[in-house]
């Protein structure tokens, strides 16, 4: 966080300002319930941004809701919902809506799915496009007309370093990472000059549960242990380690500030120097 913001949006320019730049902003995190998702809103509620978190589990985002409410003393909302389906997403974002204009939106809901080409379905292909774009394409919808006619906000997609580079094995899910980046970069263009920034934050492996599924893929498809499957992962990462939930969090905080207004249609990487 900048020591001395220059504020781009008239509020004064404080210590308290800067302590919790994002006060009086409403933001959505869709995916929240765990891993990046959770990481990601902590980190913008302890900017002070009032928090709706969606994802489908309901009991489980009910209590992240009252945690982060506990511990950093902003508003907090939970919204079941499944980003594939439109309808769903159109309620969830409706309610949102009529609660605060939604100012931020960090699109993290997605899932990794694997196979060699030749075993890739349509169905794998399917999927893929749609948890990882199509749901990042209709919840951004949901809120950009508000945001537009505000003249202020802030939407970060959390793509992949698999939406910058191949890997072998998951052909749809890289595919599907790529066409969100793309989409971030034309949409950053068109409203450019409006106040509104669109950027992709690309995590290498992140030690959450979806990396603990592609090591028990591993052990189970190799013998491995878990600690070398790990190791396996973390070999492509220049650091040698996998990155931390709380690493990308941070990321995507800074994207959103007000002063990171001039920064609009990246796909930034965290990875250690793994893509470059």
């Amino acid at each position: 966080m900048a020591t001395n913001p220059a504020k781009t949006d008239g509020t004064e320019n404080s210590w308290a300002a800067q302590a919790r730049p994002l006060a009086g902003r409403h933001a959505v995190v869709t995916g929240a319930s765990r891993g990046i998702g959770w990481a990601i809103a902590d980190y913008l509620a302890g900017m002070g941004a009032d928090l709706t978190l969606m994802a489908r589990d309901a009991g489980r985002l009910d209590a992240r809701r009252e945690d982060l409410a506990a511990r950093h003393g902003i508003s907090a909302r939970a919204e079941a919902a499944d980003i594939t389906d439109a309808d769903s997403v159109a309620a969830a974002f409706a309610a949102c809506a009529a609660w605060s204009p939604v100012s931020i939106l960090i699109n993290n809901a997605g899932a990794a799915g694997s196979a060699p080409f030749l075993k890739t379905d349509a169905d794998l292909l399917d999927r893929m496009l749609a948890v990882n774009l199509t749901g990042t394409f209709v919840c951004t919808q949901q809120v950009l007309p508000g945001m537009i006619e505000s003249g202020w906000g802030r939407v970060v997609n959390v793509a992949s370093t698999a939406g910058l580079t191949g890997y072998r094995y998951v052909s749809a899910y890289c595919a599907a990472k790529h066409a969100v980046v793309g989409m971030t970069r034309s949409l950053a263009l068109e409203v450019a000059g409006k106040g509104v920034t669109v950027n992709a934050v690309c995590p290498g492996y992140t030690e959450t549960d979806l990396v603990g599924d592609a090591v028990a893929n591993i052990v189970a498809k190799t013998g491995k242990s878990e600690e070398e499957a790990k190791a396996t992962l973390a070999a492509g990462n220049p650091q040698g380690r996998l990155v931390q939930p709380e690493e990308v969090a941070a990321a995507v905080g800074w994207l959103c500030l007000p002063e990171s207004a001039a920064v609009t249609g990246q796909a930034v990487a965290v990875a250690g120097g793994e893509v470059m």
